[in-house]
C-alpha cells in the first residue's frame, strides 16, 4: 500500500492546473532559450556573411587601386627622363591625371626629388619602405594627418613613387566606424594601419581556428584576412562587433511571442491530457461498481495433443455505449493511479466465482493472472489469494501469476515475494519474454516456472530475418534452465508446427481460439474439445 505521506503528494502532483502550469513554464523557458540561441545564430551568420561580402568587395577594390598604382609606375619607368626638370614634372602630372587613384607621383634619387605638386611637401622620402618586394616597394601610412589630400599609401619602383590619398582610399573601401584596414608584416607579428583606427595587434582575444576561412570571429571583433599574392604581407580588415547584441535582441523579440504561444499550447495540451486521464480514472473506478469490467479467458493448448490445459485471464472494459476501451490504455493508467490493486482483486475473485467449480473438477487445469509491478513488490497478493482459495476450495497450483520483465523493479524484493508465491504452490510465468532486459544470469536468480514468448517473435518466424532467430534462442535458454515455454499469438498452423519442432510444448493464439467468456470456456472443457482441424474453438463454442 502507498504510504499516507505519499498520498497527498501524489494527489497534488496530479492536479491538472499544476501540471499544465509546470509544463507551460518549463516549455517557455526551453523555447525562449532555444529562440535566443536561434536569434544569436542568425545574427552571427548574417554578421559573417556581411563581413565576408565586405571583405571580398574591399579586396576587389584594393586590387583595382594597386593595379593603377603599378601601371603608373610602369609608365614612369618606361620614359627616359631621370632628373627633376620641367619635362619630368609634366610627365608626373600627366600620370596623376591619367589614373583616378594616383594622387601624387614623384621622382626621387640621391640628389633631388620632385612631385606633380611642386608647391606642396607631401612625401616622406627619407624613411625606408615598410615592404620591399622583388619589383615594388611599399610605404604604408605615410601621413597620420586627417587631411584627405595627404598621401596614405605609396608604391615605389626604382626612382619613382606613386601614392594614393586618404580621400581616395576612403572612397574605395567605405570603412565602418571603429574599424581598421591594416597591413600585417613579419608573419603576423606587426601591423601597420593604412586606414581607420589604430588597433592592438595581435588581437588580445584568441581567434578560433579558421579552417581555411578568411574570416575569424572573436568575442568583440571580426577579422577578415584578405589573400594577397605576396607572402610577405597580408591585408587585414578588423571590425568591432558592437551591434550584435542589439540585433540579436531585435530578432529575439520576433521569435519570443511564438515561443510563448507554443508554451501556452503545450500547457493547455498537458491540462487536457491530465483531465482526460483523470476522467478516465474516475470512469474506471465507477466501472468496477457498474459491472462494466469483464474477465475473458484465452485458452492455452498443448501443441502436441491439441488439448486445452488452461487459460490466461484477460480483462476487458465495455462502455455503456458498447465501445471497448483497450487494456493498453487503462491498465497503465490504473497502475499509475493505484487502481490496479482493486482491479487485480476483482479479476481473482471473478475467475474463482466463474471457474471455481471447473477447476475443482479438473485438477489438471490452471488459470494465469497478470500481476502489476506494485503487486510484485509487496506480499499483499499472497494473502488475498490464500483467502480466495480457501473460500472456493481450489488448489494453489491451479492459479499461476504472470509478471513482465519490466515489472521487476527491485530484483531482490521481487525474488522474495515470487518465491513466497511458489512456496505455497503457485506457478510463476515471465510474460512477453525478450522485450525487456532479462539476461540468462538474471533469469537464473528468479523463481520462475515458465517463459512466454512474445507474439512479435512468433510472427517473425520464417519472415523477419533479423528477428526470426530470437524465438529459438529463448527456447534453448528455457530448456537450459529446465523451464516450460508458452508461445503467444499463434495464428497459423505452420507457426504451431515450427514451434512444436523446436521443443515448445504449449501455445495460445487465434489459431486455436480468441478470448472466451467463462461460459464458452466451461463448455470447451466440458466437451473435452481438441483442436485437430482448421476452425477456431470460439467459432464452434
Amino acid at each position: 500500500m502507498m504510504s499516507p505521506a505519499r498520498e497527498p503528494l501524489r494527489s497534488w502532483f496530479y492536479r491538472p492546473w499544476l501540471l499544465a502550469m509546470g509544463a507551460a513554464v518549463l516549455s517557455a523557458m526551453l523555447l525562449s532559450a532555444a529562440s535566443l540561441g536561434i536569434a544569436m545564430h542568425e545574427v552571427q551568420l548574417r554578421e559573417s556573411e556581411q563581413m565576408n561580402a565586405r571583405g571580398e568587395r574591399f579586396l576587389e577594390r584594393l586590387e583595382q587601386l594597386f593595379g593603377q598604382l603599378r601601371e603608373g609606375l610602369d609608365v614612369l619607368e618606361e620614359q627616359p627622363l631621370r632628373e627633376c626638370s620641367a619635362g619630368m614634372i609634366e610627365i608626373l602630372q600627366q600620370v596623376s591625371f591619367s589614373y583616378r587613384f594616383i594622387y601624387e607621383a614623384a621622382y626621387v634619387d640621391a640628389y633631388q626629388a620632385c612631385t606633380n605638386w611642386p608647391r606642396q611637401d607631401n612625401l616622406t622620402m627619407v624613411r625606408p619602405p615598410d615592404i620591399r618586394g622583388p619589383t615594388y616597394s611599399y610605404w604604408l601610412n605615410t601621413s597620420g594627418e586627417s587631411n584627405e589630400n595627404r598621401a596614405v599609401l605609396m608604391l615605389g619602383r626604382g626612382s619613382f613613387r606613386v601614392a594614393t590619398s586618404r580621400g581616395h582610399l576612403t572612397d574605395m573601401v567605405d570603412l565602418p566606424a571603429g574599424s581598421s584596414l591594416m597591413v600585417v608584416l613579419d608573419h603576423g607579428k606587426q601591423a601597420i594601419p593604412v586606414l581607420g583606427q589604430t588597433l592592438d595587434w595581435p588581437p588580445a582575444e584568441p581567434a578560433p581556428p579558421s579552417g581555411g576561412n578568411p574570416l575569424q570571429v572573436t568575442e568583440s571583433q571580426l577579422i577578415y584576412r584578405m589573400p594577397t599574392t605576396n607572402p610577405e604581407y597580408q591585408l587585414v580588415l578588423v571590425t568591432p562587433r558592437t551591434s550584435m547584441q542589439q540585433e540579436m535582441f531585435d530578432d529575439w523579440w520576433w521569435l519570443l511571442p511564438g515561443s510563448l504561444a507554443l508554451a501556452l499550447f503545450i500547457g493547455g495540451l498537458v491540462f487536457q491530457l491530465v483531465r482526460q486521464r483523470q476522467s478516465l480514472g474516475a470512469e474506471l473506478q465507477g466501472a468496477l461498481h457498474r459491472g462494466e469490467l469483464q474477465v475473458l479467458y484465452q485458452p492455452i493448448f498443448d501443441l502436441h495433443t491439441r488439448q486445452c490445459v488452461g487459460a490466461e485471464a484477460l480483462l476487458r472494459w465495455w462502455r455503456p455505449n458498447g465501445s471497448l476501451t483497450s487494456p493498453e490504455l487503462f491498465i497503465p493508467m490504473a497502475e499509475d493511479t493505484g487502481q490496479i490493486r482493486p482491479i487485480t482483486d476483482f479479476v481473482l475473485q471473478r475467475l474463482l466465482e466463474q471457474l471455481g467449480h471447473l477447476l475443482r473438477t479438473n485438477p489438471h487445469l490452471y488459470i494465469s493472472v497478470n500481476l502489476a509491478a506494485c503487486d510484485v513488490m509487496v506480499p499483499r497478493i499472497g494473502k488475498v489469494m490464500a483467502r480466495l482459495l480457501a473460500l472456493h476450495r481450489v488448489a494453489a497450483r491451479q492459479i499461476a501469476f504472470e509478471v513482465t520483465e519490466r515489472g521487476l523493479i527491485d530484483v531482490v524484493v521481487a525474488r522474495h515475494n515470487l518465491q513466497a508465491l511458489r512456496d505455497v504452490g503457485h506457478q510463476v510465468l515471465i510474460d512477453d519474454f525478450g522485450t525487456g532486459y532479462c539476461s540468462l544470469a538474471y533469469l537464473q536468480t528468479l523463481p520462475v516456472d515458465c517463459l512466454k514468448i512474445d507474439k512479435a517473435f512468433v510472427d517473425a518466424l520464417g519472415h523477419d530475418a533479423a528477428s526470426s532467430g530470437v524465438a529459438p534462442h529463448i527456447i534453448r535458454m528455457a530448456h537450459a534452465l529446465q523451464l516450460k515455454v508458452i508461445a503467444e499469438g499463434i495464428e497459423f498452423e505452420d507457426q504451431a508446427q515450427l514451434l512444436s519442432s523446436e521443443g515448445v510444448r504449449f501455445g495460445q493464439g487465434w489459431l486455436f481460439a480468441r478470448a472466451l467468456s467463462a461460459v464458452q470456456f466451461i463448455d470447451l472443457i466440458a466437451r473435452g474439445h481438441r483442436r485437430p482441424g482448421p476452425r477456431r474453438l470460439d467459432e464452434e463454442a
